[in-house]
């Protein structure tokens, strides 16, 4: 639908351009008034800007390719750019003229009833394009119809510079016109002055003023998230890509970080109009992370599989005492060599000032092989478990159980569900 209403009102201008530039070319030969014929070639170069900016608008809003990972949004700048051109070489014509005028040439300036009627026509007809497109660019977020509105915007004021010109003439003092003409390319110069300005801030990614700290105040406000680590906003079309980098606890489990994410996605979606957030997420160490915490983190880092994890004081140090499973099938040089890369691992992370003892726990680490037991078996395993289940404070249920038996008597595998908040599987 924004499709639609953009391209629609795109189109519309091109026919409110092609109207403005005959009426006051028309007009502007039977006066001989440099000012009106000024307003003419603007109205022409004005018609081929809107037409390629509604060329843009349609190639802009094609979705994402392989050659064009990132969509089209910025063919829009390209065409705003190529407006703020057309701007330019209109200010330096009018501006030529005027001169010549005043300095080199006296030309006759015919004052006519509709030499003023078709200036104000002009003046209706911009006034009312001008706030087609400004309504459709704001809802779409279109650089190139916001770019249009502000030309419709400047031809209104050249044009009531237009009407202040030919009244000088009325009045005895032929010269007011090109003065008037002189008021117009300044007008139009500054018109392309800012829209260029802005245009080229898009094509080199400039970062949108006052985005990053929006940003940067909406994610602080979210839960779990430690610190905004960056924040990398640019303006695409009408998309604003955006990229942060935040910092969450490494104690975490992996579903809450996931949440925290999407949460932070959400709230700048949310914040900032037409966002499309990438979200980094970066574990770090808390100072109020347990060293119980510390020690399981470090280990599975490692691949290492920690039980028994104890700490407590004695003659006023630290003593973490734990428990390290290993293949029984290692040499004792090889688990013990595990231990001393964990140990090693560990006081990184907590200080040299701790006492560590790590027992060396052998445990036989085989696959299972077996052949599914009866039905029956199955199912007096499975009331069993669940019957075990209920008896254990932190186990919510039970989702899954498996049965096979063994050489040495029959497995049972089962998924335990867990309280929320307890911490334990």
């Amino acid at each position: 639908m924004e499709a639609h209403d953009k391209q629609s009102v795109a189109l519309s201008s091109i026919y409110a351009s092609a109207l403005l530039t005959v009426a006051k070319l028309t007009v502007g030969l039977a006066t001989d008034s440099l000012r009106v014929l000024s307003e003419a070639a603007h109205s022409a170069l004005d018609f081929g800007a809107t037409v390629i900016i509604y060329f843009a608008v349609r190639v802009s809003d094609k979705p994402a390719d392989r050659e064009h990972p990132f969509g089209h949004g910025k063919i829009e700048s390209v065409s705003a750019l190529i407006e703020t051109g057309l701007l330019f070489l209109t200010s330096l014509w009018i501006l030529k003229g005027a001169v010549e005028r005043l300095f080199f040439h006296s030309v006759e300036v015919k004052t006519t009833w509709y030499a003023v009627a078709v200036i104000l026509f002009s003046i209706a007809v911009d006034w009312s394009r001008a706030r087609a497109l400004r309504r459709v660019a704001e809802q779409t977020g279109s650089q190139a119809l916001e770019a249009d509105a502000l030309h419709f915007s400047t031809d209104i004021l050249s044009s009531l510079v237009v009407l202040i010109g030919l009244g000088f003439v009325a009045i005895g003092w032929p010269k007011g016109d090109a003065i008037a003409a002189l008021g117009v390319a300044v007008f139009v110069f500054h018109a392309g002055y800012d829209m260029g300005r802005r245009t080229i801030d898009v094509l080199v990614d400039t970062a949108p003023e006052g985005v990053a700290d929006d940003v940067r105040r909406v994610v602080c406000t979210v839960p779990g998230v430690v610190r905004v680590e960056r924040v990398r906003a640019r303006a695409a079309g009408n998309m604003v890509p955006i990229e942060v980098g935040l910092r969450v606890s490494r104690t975490l489990p992996l579903p809450r970080v996931e949440a925290i994410r999407h949460e932070v996605a959400n709230r700048i979606r949310f914040a900032i109009d037409r966002a499309q957030p990438l979200v980094h997420v970066h574990p770090v160490a808390l100072d109020s992370e347990s060293i119980t915490d510390t020690v399981r983190i470090v280990a599975a880092a490692h691949n290492f599989l920690v039980n028994g994890i104890d700490v407590h004081e004695v003659d006023g140090l630290r003593h973490v005492e734990l428990e390290l499973d290993v293949d029984d099938r290692l040499s004792l040089t090889e688990a013990h060599d595990h231990a001393t890369t964990l140990e090693r691992a560990i006081r990184r992370d907590i200080g040299d000032d701790v006492l560590m003892t790590i027992h060396i726990e052998p445990r036989a680490i085989r696959l299972l092989k077996g052949t599914p037991v009866a039905d029956a078996v199955l199912r007096r395993m499975k009331a069993a478990v669940r019957e075990i289940a209920v008896t254990v404070p932190s186990v919510a249920g039970v989702r899954h159980i498996q049965a096979h038996s063994a050489p040495d008597g029959i497995a049972v595998l089962s998924v335990q569900r867990r309280y929320p908040g307890t911490g334990r599987p």
